[in-house]
């Protein structure tokens, strides 16, 4: 399907790491195992490249407790975006939101909060009472938004999930597995990063009444500003953390821990792992041209080549070196070409490993040509 990769599309490429590699240090010290962790099921991963660096159960169905709240959260603000509903909706406290049991931020029955207000309550208090109320106002009915919760879910690919409420009180058929969780965790960062930050908030007060983020990691390490914390008796005590650090994000979710103190100390010994180990690097840019390639019987010769969305790598710390890129593009392109379409691949491999294989792409589009370069190519091909 591709042709083999040329000399010229390799010193290209290379040409692309040239800059990188004169800084970089040569010496690479091994990358020990990760850290045993307490815990049911955890994931370690990098937030831009996806790469794991930790994880045990991660596919296993687990009870999320609270942790729900993120996909919550995370419906409440697709409806936003979609202009379904507002910050400054003003949302009427109904009598099942107002008895929801177990965290709470302290909402009244009959009054009516602002929707932005509801939904800092739920992110940094996790209030169940907020959950619920914001559950009732975007969908009519909780019921019916654990199914947009649902929708959401199976479009991010949590394909081990299952929501039946907005507050992750248990229920048998509500579960989802840490690698999901980490699904919509990276969408709410990378969609929604304004809202994001209130994830780092380490205190709400509403009523009078003055309560603080359950997140310990907070405290602890400048570098943390999220996510979520949760706890039933049957999940255990679970935490999503993320954490950037020199331009790298990481996040750790861990699952049924024994305690408050352990999910921060489990949480906190895989991103220090993360962090000291490997390094996040970002080698090609959404829509930058990495080559050129000659298009038959259309209205241009040339077309240029890259890739849909930026190339992000996780490697061992002192690797960056060792790394080579190559490309294989298609032997014989013929137009019309559509951008966006699929011409080749560029694959980047470490010590003869390949560790990413993405699409390489038409950066523009390129019409039929006309009677006499059709046939010129043509007769060109013969000749071939």
């Amino acid at each position: 399907m591709f042709a083999r990769t040329t000399r010229a599309n390799r010193l290209a490429l290379f040409g692309l790491f040239w800059t990188a590699l004169i800084a970089l240090p040569t010496n690479a010290a091994p990358v020990p195992a990760p850290p045993s962790v307490a815990a049911t099921g955890h994931l370690l991963i990098d937030f831009d490249s996806g790469h794991v660096m930790a994880e045990n159960n991660a596919e296993q169905r687990l009870e999320p407790a609270s942790l729900t709240k993120i996909m919550t959260a995370y419906v409440v603000m697709k409806e936003i975006q979609a202009g379904q509903v507002t910050l400054q909706d003003q949302v009427l406290v109904s009598k099942k939101a107002w008895r929801t049991p177990g965290s709470r931020m302290f909402i009244e029955v009959g009054k009516k909060v602002a929707l932005e207000v509801l939904l800092k309550g739920m992110i940094i208090q996790s209030g169940n009472d907020a959950s619920v109320a914001l559950a009732e106002h975007v969908a009519g009915s909780e019921e019916t938004f654990a199914n947009l919760m649902n929708d959401h879910a199976k479009r991010l690919g949590m394909v081990n999930t299952h929501f039946v409420n907005s507050t992750g009180l248990p229920h048998a058929e509500h579960y989802t597995t840490p690698r999901d969780i980490a699904r919509v965790t990276r969408a709410t960062i990378r969609e929604f990063p304004d809202i994001y930050q209130w994830y780092a908030t380490k205190e709400f007060t509403f009523n009078n009444i003055k309560q603080h983020n359950r997140n310990k990691l907070l405290w602890r390490d400048d570098a943390v500003d999220g996510v979520k914390t949760g706890h039933t008796e049957a999940a255990g005590y679970c935490l999503v953390a993320s954490a950037k650090k020199d331009g790298m994000r990481l996040i750790a979710v861990v699952m049924g821990t024994s305690s408050e103190d352990s999910r921060a100390s489990e949480s906190q010994s895989l991103l220090n792992y993360g962090f000291r180990f490997f390094e996040t690097h970002r080698l090609y840019s959404a829509g930058e041209k990495l080559t050129s390639t000659r298009v038959w019987k259309g209205s241009q010769e040339q077309l240029r080549l890259g890739l849909a969305r930026d190339l992000y790598i996780t490697i061992p710390r002192g690797q960056y070196q060792n790394l080579n890129a190559g490309m294989r593009i298609e032997p014989q392109i013929m137009a019309p070409v559509a951008s966006g379409q699929p011409l080749g691949a560029v694959t980047v491999s470490l010590d003869g490993q390949n560790i990413v294989e993405t699409e390489l792409v038409a950066l523009d589009s390129i019409a039929e040509g006309g009677v006499v370069q059709i046939a010129k190519d043509t007769v060109l091909l013969w000749l071939e």
